[in-house]
């Protein structure tokens, strides 16, 4: 797929966790990250209507997930997908298909749509799961893959998704933690885990946990083992760091939803070269700024219009154009504009550019229509993970989400099972 945007400042949304470069269907293993090619965009899965859900089901219980995107341009053709058991690390499975899904192997989309009266034309895909094609046999870690037709060493997306048995629970308190120099910036999951009836034998080696802070790739544990062990418990507490996360800050936000007037932080609209543009306020510096709570989609966003009900359709395309205002430039290191929107990746597509001039850091992003959620980030040159306080402050009183899955390696299967999936907020406690 020809890609029809110049690099400046092009997001390329590519979803889901870790980073990758160039993906390809035929590649072995799905453990580096998930992808999207740069056409295809504003890319969701909804859960029982909820647009802001996280990527996971359990079976039998009258759950549906849809998972949705946009193609830009192109011709808007037919696409093939393929859906792929992995392991707990994001490796292929040792399975047939026939293991792990009743269906066919490959499948068509088939319900898709032209946009209408937009002056961006793209094409909204839409395929819940499962659906009349495939049905889920086994829990685990899944992933999907489009292609175009006629082309299915070419993956054009690869996202990731969780089936879970709903065998084991965990229950999740949050501590203020007591080590020194994160008792201010901080937060601690006391977890508390209970097997049910899988028949544990060896809990420190069957038996694994990944914490995720709001499903970000950047914010996620892997592969916990239990602090302690008693009568088919299973605790994680606060005497490690396993379950320590920065407490980040309530995220920023604007609202695209209508182009006829500007909404909340965004200064002005304009229509330039066949696109529309909205200049948001400059941002402040909230390092060192006390906390503040704010309602906030914990980095997410819902795509919307208001002059419509068919968003999916009729939502455009606009330029979004960031200014975040610094005293001076970053020394040895990159400052990015991230949320769910970019899959929480950190790319030149995402980069912000110094201006010295100005004495501001700036990038340009393409978004469809709606209200959303973002953050900066500043990667040191010499990691790959982002320090989470300058520009943002950090916090232990932040509302977050937390995703805890539990992975369980029984002796008698070749796979690791997902045994359950627990969502705990630091201000509601357990959710689901």
């Amino acid at each position: 797929m020809a890609k029809i945007f110049p690099r400046i400042k092009l997001l390329s949304l590519s979803i889901f966790f870790l980073f990758l470069p160039l993906f390809s269907f035929s590649a072995p293993e799905f453990s580096s990250a998930e992808y999207a090619d740069g056409n295809v965009r504003s890319i969701q899965f909804e859960k029982d209507g909820w647009k802001l859900a996280y990527p996971f089901l359990q079976p039998g219980s009258g759950d549906e997930m849809v998972l949705s995107f946009d193609v830009i341009d192109g011709e808007g053709g037919t696409l093939w997908y393929s859906i792929t058991h992995c392991d707990r690390d994001w490796n292929r499975s040792d399975l047939f298909a026939s293991d792990y899904l009743d269906g066919f192997e490959e499948n068509q989309v088939t319900d898709f749509h032209p946009s209408f009266n937009t002056k961006t034309n793209y094409t909204h895909y839409r395929l819940p799961l499962p659906n009349g094609d495939i049905k889920f046999l086994i829990s685990g870690n899944y992933v999907i893959t489009f292609w175009e037709a006629g082309d299915p060493e070419t993956a054009i997306l690869v996202r990731r998704f969780f089936i879970s048995e709903g065998t084991s629970s965990a229950a999740v308190n949050f501590r203020r933690p007591m080590k020194p120099g994160t008792t201010d910036t901080h937060q601690q999951a006391e977890i508390t885990l209970s097997t049910g009836s899988l028949g544990v034998t060896d809990p420190y080696r069957q038996v694994t946990l990944t914490v995720m802070q709001n499903g970000r790739s950047d914010r996620t544990r892997a592969g916990l083992a239990p602090d302690f062990v008693a009568n088919g418990r299973l605790e994680y507490n606060t005497l490690s760091d396993k379950t320590l996360f920065p407490g980040g800050n309530e995220f920023r936000y604007f609202d695209i939803k209508t182009i006829r007037q500007t909404r909340q932080n965004v200064r002005a609209i304009d229509f330039v070269n066949g696109y529309y543009h909205a200049y948001l306020l400059p941002s402040e510096d909230r390092e060192y700024k006390p906390y503040f709570f704010n309602e906030d989609f914990n980095g997410k966003y819902v795509v919307a219009i208001e002059e419509s009900n068919e968003p999916d359709r009729e939502a455009d395309y606009i330029w979004v154009w960031f200014t975040l205002p610094s005293y001076s430039e970053v020394r040895d290191a990159s400052v990015y504009v991230t949320g769910d929107f970019c899959g929480w990746q950190y790319t030149d597509d995402n980069l912000m550019t110094w201006n010295p001039t100005k004495g501001c850091y700036e990038g340009m992003l393409l978004l469809k229509q709606g209200w959303y959620n973002y953050e900066y980030a500043v990667l040191p040159s010499d990691s790959d993970t982002p320090e989470g306080f300058t520009f943002e402050g950090s916090h232990w009183e932040t509302e977050n989400d937390y995703l805890i899955i539990t992975y369980f390696r029984d002796p008698a299967t070749r796979y690791d099972r997902v045994t359950g999936i627990a969502l705990a907020n630091t201000r509601a406690g357990n959710r689901q």
